[in-house]
């Protein structure tokens, strides 16, 4: 007898101890996701470059230019930046000849100061091309447009040009008028210019790490024909090209490891029966019924069930009524990427409901229905779009 009873602890404390080790040995790493969190940045630019589109010789329209924002962005793909942009503008003149093509004014160039400004919408383009949030990745494409003004103010070359042509006693052809639209003193009276600027371009973005990228820019700017004081009956142009540094404020994602499922511990009662002394009768073992789960998914910001996932809902009225007992539980969830608390609580509750008065039509008894919604307080799965769901457990 007492050998027995040693028998059976030694064989308990062997199971104990195989258990524990088994618990604590390390879960494999099946991924990692990245998941994306809102942050602001800002952009440096001091190196800059401008041509303003003109009739003159290219090398003589380019000018140094300089550009400065901040930025949010609100999800992997959409975001908002407030940017200003500054130095010189140039425009030019060929020289003006008359009927016998005798030369009556050399060709001119001008330059003026300005600061532009700027509302944008900006896009990451590679998010949206990958399908997917990458902070790693080596190289972002981005694009943006926006609205603003530019003020422009320091043109006297132009001014001491037309002055000089006028004392000459330059005259223009009718209709053509190329200083029509000059500005700044002494020709006005003010010497500030404000004209609406719209802009759109592209940009790139070298990660160095999680704070730090170069920043590369391109962008055409469109404004008044009046932008440059000379007529021409269309809008003027110019276009900037920057490069500098971008910098990433605060934390811009977190980390989440997935793990392979835990093993299960089964315990056998087999040996304990066999060393036990005196049998006891066994009770005679109930019907295990194995529970039935059926994941139904939804489309974003929707609650109606589609046809593709009719069938699941027709499986769990099958197994409600092949087991009278049993009794469902409907869980609704929606995925926290999209919306809000407030909008996700009432779309996870919408998910339920809907499922249960499918349930009920299809001839389930309310009473064995437990209907329940966490919005997207819990993400049962790690890929977010899964999370559009309503989880419906039998048993």
């Amino acid at each position: 007898m007492n050998m027995k009873k040693i028998m059976l602890s030694a064989m308990l404390m062997l199971g104990f101890i195989s258990a524990s080790a088994q618990g604590t040995q390390e879960r494999k790493v099946l991924r990692t996701d990245y998941i994306f969190e809102p942050h602001w940045y800002v952009q440096l630019q001091p190196i800059g470059g401008q041509y303003t589109l003109g009739e003159v010789d290219f090398q003589k329209l380019l000018s140094w230019n300089v550009q400065g924002a901040i930025g949010y962005n609100f999800t992997p793909y959409i975001g908002a930046r407030l940017s200003v942009n500054a130095w010189q503008s140039k425009a030019g003149t060929e020289a003006f000849h008359d009927f016998n093509g005798n030369e009556i004014s050399a060709r001119q160039e001008w330059s003026w100061k300005y600061i532009a400004p700027m509302a944008d919408l900006t896009v990451n383009l590679s998010n949206m091309i990958m399908g997917n949030y990458n902070p790693m990745r080596a190289f972002n494409l981005g694009a943006f447009v926006g609205i603003g003004a530019n003020f422009g103010w320091g043109n006297d070359k132009a001014n001491k040009y037309y002055t000089q042509m006028m004392n000459s006693g330059q005259t223009f052809l009718p209709g053509f008028e190329p200083f029509r639209y000059l500005w700044g003193k002494p020709h006005k009276d003010k010497d500030l210019q404000t004209l609406l600027n719209v802009h759109f371009g592209l940009t790139g973005d070298i990660r160095l790490n999680d704070r730090f990228s170069i920043n590369l820019e391109m962008q055409a700017n469109t404004l008044s024909d009046r932008y440059n004081s000379k007529r021409a009956d269309n809008s003027d142009w110019y276009f900037n090209a920057l490069a500098g540094v971008k910098i990433n404020l605060g934390k811009t994602y977190h980390t989440e490891t997935i793990y392979e499922p835990e093993p299960k511990i089964e315990y056998r009662e087999k040996i304990v029966k066999e060393i036990v002394e005196v049998p006891v009768p066994c009770p005679e073992e109930e019907e295990v019924i194995e529970p039935l789960r059926r994941d139904i998914f939804f489309s974003i910001n929707k609650s109606n069930i589609a046809p593709g996932e009719q069938q699941k809902v027709d499986d769990v009225v099958a197994y409600l009524k092949e087991h009278p007992k049993a009794k469902v539980t409907v869980t609704g969830y929606a995925d926290k990427g999209t919306g809000n608390a407030t909008i996700n609580a009432r779309l996870g509750l919408n998910r339920s409901k809907i499922v249960v008065e499918e349930l009920v039509k299809k001839g389930i008894d309310r009473s064995r229905i437990i209907a329940d919604s966490k919005g997207d307080t819990e993400q049962p799965f790690a890929e977010n779009n899964k999370n559009r769901v309503t989880i419906c457990i039998a048993q």
